[in-house]
């Protein structure tokens, strides 16, 4: 008989090699409707990638949605008292394919990690990012920010939030003359553009990375998180995690939901990114959930 793993596809295969992996981390696998109340959706729509999502009535008359996202149904049913939650998961989101343009249906694995979140929390979500990465694929790279760093910048140059929505789509291109080109609009200095350009510039190995990094401790916020950038990867290279890591500071996310560590996974011969995850504290709070959340998704369908 043949052997039934030669009958997997390849993401099928990732399913079961990621789960094994977050299951012996304690992340509880975790299901759910295929549908949710288009309300939640429509309330966080800045939180998801596109606006269009596929909506029918039930036979109650309310207004349903096919998922497009995992987080936002896993925040809003997760009851936090104390401690954490950490959940795992493997669903099918339903969101506009960008080479077609029409909705897809994609796969996910990802996990969610809810609740007292701290350092030794969010070193475990990017090992485990990490080692996500190295079971798909030998040829991988990890980007790590620090939004806490990229908005602390944007709100110590006096950027207006017109302008830090053109800065942050500018510093998402890496487009260092662009964001020239907006402060000089604003009428903000030559010292603190050229702290808002270098967040465009700085990009590399931690090793490289980190000593540079000093230029930004402007604010007690941005100084701690320098601070925590230098323990988790002084942390991460203690447990032989080094290779592969790169800090770039073009991952942005909008201000409203997002602060701390944001991610991006990439593997050789798939030119968009395979992973994404990150911190989202300020969509817990505004979710009426007290606490704290960092979690990533891993995109199976683009293998």
């Amino acid at each position: 008989m043949e052997n039934l793993t030669e009958l997997l596809t390849r993401d099928e295969k990732a399913v079961f090699t990621l789960r094994a992996l977050y299951n012996k981390y304690g992340y509880s696998q975790y299901k759910m409707s295929k549908f949710e109340e288009y309300d939640l959706y429509v309330k966080n729509k800045d939180f998801l990638p596109s606006e269009n999502i596929i909506t029918f009535t039930d036979t109650d008359g309310r207004l349903l949605a096919l998922k497009p996202d995992v987080t936002l149904s896993i925040i809003k049913n997760s009851r936090i008292t104390s401690g954490l939650i950490k959940a795992q998961y493997n669903e099918n989101i339903y969101r506009i394919s960008k080479g077609t343009n029409s909705f897809k249906e994609f796969m996910q694995v990802g996990l969610e990690c809810l609740g007292d979140v701290g350092n030794s929390e969010l070193i475990e979500v990017i090992l485990l990012a990490k080692e996500s990465l190295d079971l798909i694929s030998e040829s991988n790279v990890l980007e790590i920010s620090h939004l806490d760093i990229t908005y602390g910048i944007l709100e110590y140059a006096g950027v207006s939030d017109d302008g830090k929505r053109k800065i942050l789509d500018c510093l998402g291109k890496k487009n260092a003359f662009g964001i020239e080109q907006i402060c000089s609009s604003e009428s903000i200095g030559k010292e603190k553009t050229e702290l808002v350009k270098k967040l465009a510039t700085v990009y590399g190995a931690p090793n490289t990375v980190l000593p540079v990094l000093d230029v930004f401790r402007v604010t007690p916020e941005t100084n701690n998180a320098v601070e925590q950038l230098n323990y988790i990867f002084g942390v991460l290279k203690e447990n032989g995690i080094s290779e592969n890591l790169c800090i770039d500071f073009s991952l942005v996310g909008d201000m409203k939901y997002y602060n701390g560590i944001a991610m991006k996974g990439f593997i050789d011969g798939i030119p968009t990114g395979i992973l994404s995850g990150g911190q989202y504290d300020k969509m817990m709070v505004k979710m009426k959930k007290n606490a704290r959340g960092v979690g990533f998704a891993v995109y199976l369908s683009e293998l």
